[in-house]
């Protein structure tokens, strides 16, 4: 490397171009909206979707800003690997899908930055048609939430046989598989355990609220099966 191209990598006072810079800062906004708007409708995630999502754009606007700033100084890039070696995320990162979203995310922050404007909004495009085809197909075969979920049903009192079963049949008839795994109960707690493979999890969601209403002093814990990665 001769000594003009070597200032040039050490220049520490970078001309960036304006116009440019606010143009892939505008296209990472708007494929990370995208992203969000696509994760929210068509995931198939148990968290909060609105409450994960809510940082796609700002994690996209920020990582499009870091990469525009250090791709042309070697100095600069050396010192942000030097500041992220200090920095620990420690989010929760629940199910490999929403992993999967926050690639596409930094993906966009990192195209944009680096000015292959077109090549990430062919790349995220394709990948988003994807997503949606994998969701027509899903929904089609009638197994978008075929997932085994394991539901806990805690009622502060001693609930008798008769109730425990109508609760049994309730969660029967909005289930393709019902499978009993425990039962306890006291004389002012019952504790029923089981996996369920529902047929439209939103259905799951009015049963709890039925049994809230029935037993006020109950809570339900909807988890994945314990065989999968939380």
């Amino acid at each position: 490397m001769d000594k003009a191209n070597l200032d040039f990598f050490l220049n520490k006072s970078i001309q960036i171009d304006l116009n440019g810079f606010v143009v892939s800062l505008l296209c990472s906004v708007v494929l990370s909206l995208l992203i969000q708007v696509f994760y929210i409708k068509f995931s198939s995630t148990l968290s909060n979707r609105m409450n994960f999502s809510k940082n796609f754009v700002l994690l996209g606007a920020t990582t499009c800003i870091i990469i525009v700033i250090v791709k042309n100084s070697l100095a600069l890039s050396l010192g942000l690997v030097g500041a992220l070696s200090i920095v620990r995320f420690r989010a929760a990162i629940k199910e490999p899908e929403e992993l999967v979203y926050l690639f596409l995310v930094i993906a966009v922050g990192l195209g944009c930055g680096a000015g292959q404007i077109k090549v990430i909004i062919a790349g995220i495009s394709i990948s988003l048609l994807v997503i949606f085809a994998y969701y027509l197909f899903l929904s089609r075969k009638k197994i978008e939430h075929s997932e085994i979920i394991n539901l806990g049903i805690i009622i502060e009192e001693d609930v008798n046989h008769n109730d425990i079963t109508e609760i049994i049949n309730e969660l029967k008839f909005i289930s393709d598989e019902l499978i009993f795994i425990s039962m306890s109960k006291s004389k002012t707690t019952t504790n029923i355990n089981l996996d369920i493979r529902p047929k439209e999890f939103n259905e799951i969601m009015k049963i709890t609220e039925v049994i809230k209403q029935k037993f006020k002093k109950s809570k339900t814990i909807i988890a994945r099966n314990s065989n999968l990665s939380l």
